[in-house]
């Protein structure tokens, strides 16, 4: 186990500019406008069970066309083709982005921002949107540089939790009570091996996919 761990943070220094810079974008994130942070959201409703790099693609299709912001479900659907539940997340666009505008304008950074809890903003985020759970929740958050603290339990991250003896097995099911624990475990793994959790998320997701993306 000394030995993986080894390699794991050999891997860290090797990846750690890349990845602090990736960070950083994330964090300079609220400084964009409304439109650009509802693309993020877009996007991680786009992700459960589909190619993160393909989902990118497809919601910077839908903002060249005009539709992330003024299409219908009927016009966004055909453009969900590529990745799994399309009828459902052209659904789940439609209906943020009617959550988020206000006198026809979209106005999702001042509602983020009204929160001083980064754990209830994301709560929030779950009971309000539709088609939003813990996971994706967590990865917008993280994606909009509020995330440092958050564990984005995909597939690939429950993988290495396990080749890494954080938790013994991955559940079949993660109800809440089932994610913050297992949130917790990587908090103490991370502090454990001086790696910060954003970091150790980008770091497995490479580990991974080869890529460090979003």
């Amino acid at each position: 186990m000394r030995k993986d761990l080894d390699q794991l943070i050999k891997a860290y220094q090797i990846k750690k500019d890349e990845i602090q810079r990736r960070i950083s974008e994330f964090k300079g994130m609220l400084n964009e406008s409304d439109e650009r942070l509802f693309a993020e959201l877009a996007f991680c409703l786009c992700t459960p069970q589909s190619k993160a790099t393909t989902c990118w693609d497809i919601v910077s299709s839908l903002m060249r066309n005009g539709l992330l912001f003024k299409g219908n479900e009927e016009q966004i659907r055909p453009f969900l083709n590529a990745i799994r539940f399309g009828d459902n997340k052209a659904k789940y666009i439609v209906s943020a982005r009617r959550f988020f505008t206000e006198d026809y304008e979209l106005r999702i950074k001042d509602k983020i921002l009204s929160f001083d809890d980064l754990f209830k903003l994301r709560e929030w985020l779950v009971e309000k949107i539709l088609g939003i759970g813990m996971k994706e929740a967590s990865h917008f958050l993280r994606n909009i540089g509020l995330g440092k603290d958050l564990a984005i339990l995909d597939r690939h991250i429950l993988k290495n939790l396990k080749e890494y003896r954080v938790i013994s097995e991955i559940p079949k099911s993660i109800t809440k009570k089932v994610y913050i624990n297992i949130e917790d475990k990587m908090k103490e793994f991370s502090k454990r091996i001086n790696i910060p959790m954003d970091e150790l998320d980008l770091l497995f997701w490479s580990k991974e996919t080869g890529i460090i993306f979003k």
